[in-house]
C-alpha cells in the first residue's frame, strides 16, 4: 500500500472526512484523493460517501491492504487469493532485490514443508513467507525459524490456545494428558537461505498455520485455531505473528530465551530422524545457533537438522 494510501485510511480512521479535507491535510489533490478512495473500495474497503464527507465503514477480512493498514511492523504484503508456494514467490522477491517483503495467500496449491514434504494449504489458513536480509552469520539464521515459532505460539495464546513449540520447526496445542506424545500440529515453519562467503544474501521465512481451517481438511494429527477456541480474525492475527516476529529477529539471543520458555521438547525423551539413523534421548537443550542437544545416557550429541519425534511420557 502506498504512503499516501495508508494515510487516507488513518485519517478517515479519525471520522468523516469531506474530499477537500482530506486534500489540505494529506497535501494532495481532490483527484488524488477521490483515486485512492477508489482504489481502497476496489480492494475491499468500505468507504462510503456521506453528508460529512468519505466515512471509512468496513474492512476487508482479509488481505495486503487490509493486514499493512495498522501493522506496526515496516512490512510490505503481497496477497494472492491462490498462489502455489508463497516460500517460491518470496525467493523470486529475494531474488529481484526485496527485503522485509511478505507474501500472503487464502491458499496454496503447491506448499512445502522440510524435505519437500506436501503441506496441506486449504483456503482459511494463513499461508506466508518473510523475505528478510539479516546482517547475521549464516550459523544463526536457524534463529529465525525459532523467533517466527515463539511468534506464532504468542499470537495463538493470545487467541487462547495453549500453543507450545516443537524443535525444529512445529507449533503444537499442548497435550494435557501426560501419558502421551504432544500432539495437534497447528502450524510449520520452513526456512530458506541463500548466501556465500560467511555472508547472507536473503532468508525467507515461510509460516503455514491452521487458522479457520475445517479439521475435517487437515491431515491426521493436525488441529486448528478455529477448533481449539473458534475462528480468529486472520487479518489481526497475521498483524501480531508480524509485529513479534520484527521485535524478535533484532534480539536472536532474546528470541532464543523465548523459544525455551515455550518449547515442549526440553526435558522430553526424543527421537530425531537421521539420515545415519535414530537418535533417541533426552533433549536437554539448544546452542547458540539453535542447534538441539541430545544425551542419549552414553553421550551429548548436537543436531543442527533432523525431525523431531516426541515419545511418550514414562
Amino acid at each position: 500500500m502506498t504512503d499516501t494510501r495508508q494515510a487516507v485510511l488513518r485519517a478517515l480512521a479519525d471520522g468523516p472526512l469531506s474530499g477537500p479535507a482530506l486534500a489540505d491535510r494529506l497535501g494532495v489533490s481532490r483527484a488524488a484523493v477521490w483515486k485512492h478512495v477508489e482504489a481502497l473500495r476496489e480492494e475491499g474497503f468500505g468507504v462510503e460517501s456521506t453528508d460529512d464527507g468519505y466515512e471509512l465503514t468496513d474492512f476487508p477480512e482479509y488481505g495486503g491492504e487490509s493486514v499493512e493498514f495498522g501493522l506496526d511492523a515496516a512490512f510490505t504484503v503481497e496477497y494472492h487469493d491462490t498462489v502455489e508456494s508463497t516460500n517460491d514467490r518470496a525467493r523470486e522477491l529475494a531474488t529481484d532485490g526485496r527485503e522485509d517483503a511478505v507474501v500472503l495467500a487464502d491458499r496454496q496449491v503447491g506448499g512445502r514443508g522440510r524435505r519437500d514434504r506436501a503441506w496441506e494449504s486449504p483456503s482459511g489458513g494463513i499461508w506466508m513467507s518473510v523475505v528478510l536480509r539479516p546482517d547475521i552469520p549464516p550459523a544463526r539464521a536457524p534463529l529465525l525459524t525459532l523467533a517466527m515459532a515463539v511468534a506464532v505460539s504468542d499470537a495463538a495464546r493470545e487467541h487462547g490456545v495453549d500453543a507450545t513449540i516443537k524443535w525444529p520447526n512445529d507449533v503444537l496445542v499442548s497435550d494435557a494428558n501426560e501419558g502421551t506424545p504432544d500432539d495437534g500440529k497447528l502450524a510449520g515453519i520452513l526456512t530458506e537461505m541463500e548466501g556465500e562467503s560467511g555472508r547472507v544474501s536473503w532468508v525467507v521465512v515461510g509460516v503455514g498455520v491452521n487458522a479457520n481451517v475445517d479439521p475435517a481438511a487437515l491431515y491426521e494429527g493436525a488441529t486448528s485455531l478455529r477448533n481449539e477456541a473458534g475462528s480468529v480474525e486472520r487479518r489481526v492475527f497475521v498483524q501480531r505473528v508480524l509485529e513479534r516476529f520484527d521485535d524478535l529477529r533484532g534480539d536472536l539471543d532474546g528470541a532464543l530465551a523465548a523459544w525455551r520458555e515455550r518449547t515442549s521438547t526440553l526435558g522430553r525423551r526424543v527421537r530425531v530422524h537421521l539420515p545415519d539413523g535414530d537418535l533417541v534421548g533426552e533433549a536437554v537443550d539448544v546452542t547458540e545457533t539453535g542447534a538441539l542437544v541430545v544425551d542419549t545416557g552414553d553421550e551429548r550429541r548436537v543436531v543442527h537438522a533432523g525431525d523431531c519425534e516426541h515419545l511418550r511420557r514414562a
